[in-house]
């Protein structure tokens, strides 16, 4: 039910044409399961324009942009992510910035005891046996070929090992959709997943380890997106293969644009492509860079590892309004 006619396509490619408004369902909805009060509108002009929503707790606000963040890390890097601890640390590293209580804790297997709440389950709590029994997930992890398979064996394990400090349901939420990114494959997005109803399959594998009513939840949820995504399907452009083979090449240079706000932009450019042989490679990649510089705006800087700040800067230098 997931495919999106582009399976054969290079990694990640569906979830690039169509990560605009990924970043806004998913993180809407995940966060959504952990009680944040931010409506779909509040976190679109957050994602799309970085206007905090009135009223809200800084924490949500941060949660919202982490999420942000951490979808942007798998779609970006589609090619390269796999379930191993480099992707999974980073991938936590992202969702937990400046939530918890200690920041050493971003990012590192969990160094002591944790209870969950509402349930009589207790996780491991020595140190070596979490490193142990985190290194034999994602080996296991790896062996899998099966997309959906890999997705599901991530949202069962990673919650009942608990292997962060904080943030690990999230963390199996996102890592849930990496093999179904690198497979070209609808995403996961939660949409419409009553939190009651996710707890109670969550619980089911803590209290008794059984898997039947999270699997049901899973499938629900699943053909849920589909329903949205493949809807818009025939709306896709098709990527431009001129963009793609030099995506990281514009991504880089529009960081230098930015960074470098007092010097003008098109010598900034000349300089970054001064090694390409060819005139016409030169030409057209310098094309591309300058587009993505008239419409570059707040909702999309992490993209090209920018801060709002720094953008901001850019803008004044330049003389833009």
């Amino acid at each position: 039910m997931g495919d999106t006619g582009q399976i054969e396509r290079p990694a990640g490619t569906y979830g690039r044409a169509i990560l605009d408004r990924l970043l806004i369902d998913l993180s809407w909805a995940s966060s959504h399961l952990e009680g944040n009060t931010y409506s779909r509108l509040d976190t679109r002009e957050l994602i799309e324009h970085g206007q905090a929503a009135i009223g809200k707790a800084a924490a949500e606000t941060q949660m919202i942009l982490n999420h942000k963040a951490a979808i942007e890390l798998l779609v970006d890097n589609a090619d390269l992510v796999d379930f191993n601890r480099h992707t999974l640390l980073n991938l936590h590293a992202a969702l937990s910035e400046n939530l918890l209580p200690n920041p050493a804790d971003e990012g590192r297997p969990r160094q002591h005891r944790v209870e969950i709440g509402k349930s009589v389950y207790r996780p491991l709590d020595t140190p070596a046996r979490i490193e142990e029994d985190l290194d034999l997930l994602l080996d296991k992890l790896a062996r899998i070929e099966d997309p959906f398979e890999q997705s599901f064996f991530a949202m069962v394990h990673l919650p009942y090992l608990q292997p962060f400090a904080d943030i690990n349901k999230r963390t199996s939420r996102l890592a849930a959709n990496l093999p179904l990114i690198r497979a070209n494959l609808c995403p996961l997005t939660f949409l419409g997943v009553p939190e009651q109803a996710y707890s109670r399959a969550i619980l089911g594998v803590y209290e008794l380890t059984r898997v039947e009513l999270l699997r049901d939840l899973y499938l629900w949820a699943y053909e849920r997106s589909t329903q949205e995504y493949l809807a818009i399907k025939r709306d896709l452009a098709e990527p431009d293969p001129l963009r793609l083979m030099w995506r990281q090449r514009i991504k880089e240079t529009v960081r230098e644009v930015v960074l470098q706000a007092e010097s003008e932009p098109l010598d900034v450019i000349e300089k970054s492509l001064a090694d390409l042989t060819s005139d016409e490679d030169r030409r057209n990649v310098a094309d591309l860079i300058v587009e993505e510089l008239r419409r570059l705006h707040e909702g999309v800087l992490a993209r090209y590892g920018l801060r709002p700040v720094e953008f901001r800067r850019w803008r004044e230098e330049q003389g833009y309004r």
